[in-house]
């Protein structure tokens, strides 16, 4: 069961674990890559702050972005900023999300994200879960997926399972991680079923575009590439 107001204080616990992670960097580390190809440290953040206020624009009934070219240009513009600013901007924005969250709603209305993808409006916070806890993966300082929340790593497979299940390319995939999490996935193309298993880190990892699977166990046949999320 969705319970929006669990997921908010979960985003904010998240936040204030990512604002003092990033808190030991300096400017120069900022504008070092990030795990992220073509990104810096400061795109992260950046991009973690005007999803903050994208989500805010979701909750309020207006268009998540004004464009997917306007997204990449505001990322852009705020990656070179000292990590002050950075940090800064990152608590505001995610204040003014809580802000929104807190507002009295009807949270089973159907809301818009990007590329004409709809959800409930309570399913909003996990979705901002999502980006804090993985972006502060992709920072590369020192929190890995091995240490996210195992509550958060169940609800990411299931939800990374859901979004690719009856995918054109994808076979009939069940997966089981060494929680005891088994979801069923794909199903769209052709090829044998097969079955992924292996630790959580790793599973989510895998359908999160974060690791390549490597450490997995695959069983009747190749471990397919997953379409970009």
């Amino acid at each position: 069961m969705i319970d929006h107001a669990r997921d908010l204080a979960s985003v904010r616990e998240a936040t204030e674990r990512l604002l003092s992670a990033a808190a030991a960097l300096d400017n120069g580390s900022v504008a070092e890559p990030s795990r992220l190809p073509g990104w810096s440290r400061g795109h992260v953040l950046a991009h973690i702050a005007r999803n903050a206020d994208a989500l805010v624009n979701v909750l309020a009934g207006r268009p998540m972005y004004p464009s997917a070219e306007a997204r990449d240009a505001d990322i852009d513009r705020d990656a070179p900023r000292p990590l002050d600013v950075q940090l800064a901007d990152v608590r505001d924005s995610a204040a003014g999300f809580q802000a929104e969250g807190d507002r009295p709603a009807d949270w089973s209305r159907t809301v818009e994200l990007r590329n004409g993808v709809t959800d409930t409006a309570a399913r909003v916070p996990f979705r901002r879960l999502v980006e804090v806890e993985l972006h502060h993966v992709d920072l590369g300082i020192g929190y890995e997926l091995e240490d996210l929340p195992a509550d958060f790593v169940r609800r990411e497979s299931a939800f990374l399972a859901d979004r690719f299940a009856g995918h054109k390319d994808l076979p009939s995939i069940t997966l089981n991680d060494d929680a005891g999490g088994t979801w069923t996935t794909g199903g769209g193309g052709q090829g044998d079923p097969l079955r992924v298993s292996g630790p959580a880190a790793e599973l989510v990892g895998w359908l999160a575009g974060r690791r390549d699977g490597a450490a997995l166990k695959v069983t009747g046949g190749a471990l397919p590439a997953l379409p970009p999320l």
